[in-house]
């Protein structure tokens, strides 16, 4: 078992094991004195694993139901997170009960969003089945809904109370959604670790995922401690989101997946900042290899102009400004405010 702790105004801690996903109970039990939980899960990973969650809990002495949503970004809404309201009151939950978030970014993003604001607040607990929940979304309190003006545009800072990686639930996920994960791997690489870049390069990510889980999570804890709130230095975990939340936005949430897009947009982003001087030659090559090896999307329909464009509006904007993060090599990153009137100069559109 790999254990990463994370020392947040909340501390907590984040344990990485196969097989741990049918210890849920035990876990949670060492961390709440909770009667209740309830289950937060979409429609195709309940079928999976909701029952062996729900044993586990229940033979650690916790009552126990299942709000299953179907699965998909476009359910990422507060009519979704109201269904989920509803759910709590007629089972009970009080504040001292807990939800446990069964599933990917999007579970994880609303199950945390809608403890962080029940009863003004209950704990829950993050257990991430996909890659990219796995190596960034179930770390580090971030959670929310999007608006059809934009992703995340409505969420809450809420710690989880311990977060528990299964790698064996990998195992049974469709090949696209391996590669939305790898999106936000190549990320970590590209921010903070040449070496994992390299890795990425030369071995299969298969093949070492559970170091890779390890050493993606230890990056988000470092930074995250730094920067709790998201006022700071965490824009660096935003590398390739700018451009990558306004081509799922143009594409109505439904036409590509995060990860995908965040390659996608961390690609055009480096190969306008190469040919500006600003970052390393090659690293824009580089990514690119790196995402054809992976099976991610390469290129969008959607052109420079209109991307820039929807990018207004997204929550990392302050004030007049909104913050990119450039590369100046693999491995290193800064953060370079950009005035919303003089975006469509600066990338020449």
């Amino acid at each position: 078992m790999k254990t990463i702790e994370v020392k947040t105004g909340k501390p907590y801690n984040i344990y990485i094991e196969r097989g741990i996903i049918s210890q849920t109970g035990k876990y949670v039990r060492n961390i709440t004195g909770a009667i209740r939980a309830v289950i937060v899960s979409d429609s195709n990973v309940a079928p999976i694993y909701a029952e062996r969650v729900e044993n586990s809990l229940k033979e650690n002495g916790f009552e126990t139901s299942l709000f299953v949503f179907e699965a998909g970004e476009e359910r990422k809404r507060l009519s979704t997170i109201e269904q989920m309201y509803m759910h709590f009151y007629e089972h009970n939950v009080t504040r001292t009960d807990i939800v446990v978030a069964l599933g990917g970014g999007v579970t994880g993003d609303m199950a945390g969003f809608a403890a962080a604001s029940y009863l003004r607040g209950i704990e829950f607990v993050q257990i991430p089945t996909s890659l990219l929940s796995q190596v960034d979304s179930s770390v580090g309190g971030k959670t929310g809904v999007d608006l059809p003006s934009g992703k995340n545009l409505v969420g809450a800072f809420w710690q989880p109370s311990v977060v528990l990686i299964d790698p064996d639930t990998l195992d049974t996920l469709p090949k696209k959604f391996f590669s939305d994960g790898m999106g936000e791997v190549i990320k970590y690489g590209c921010i903070r670790s040449s070496e994992l870049f390299k890795r990425l390069e030369t071995e299969n990510a298969a093949d070492i995922i559970e170091d890779i889980i390890y050493e993606c999570v230890s990056i988000k804890r470092d930074v995250v401690e730094q920067d709790e709130r998201d006022t700071g230095e965490r824009a660096i975990l935003n590398f390739g989101h700018t451009f990558g939340h306004a081509i799922e936005k143009l594409g109505g949430y439904n036409s590509i997946t995060h990860g995908e897009a965040v390659g996608i947009g961390a690609l055009m982003l480096t190969r306008i900042t190469e040919e500006k001087g600003i970052t390393t030659n090659n690293t824009a090559q580089r990514i690119y290899r790196l995402l054809d090896k992976y099976g991610m999307a390469l290129s969008t329909d959607f052109s420079l102009k209109e991307i820039v464009k929807a990018t207004r509006g997204d929550k990392k904007s302050s004030g007049k400004h909104i913050n990119f993060i450039f590369l100046k090599e693999i491995g290193k990153c800064f953060i370079q405010k950009i005035n919303i009137e003089e975006m469509p100069e600066f990338f020449g559109v």
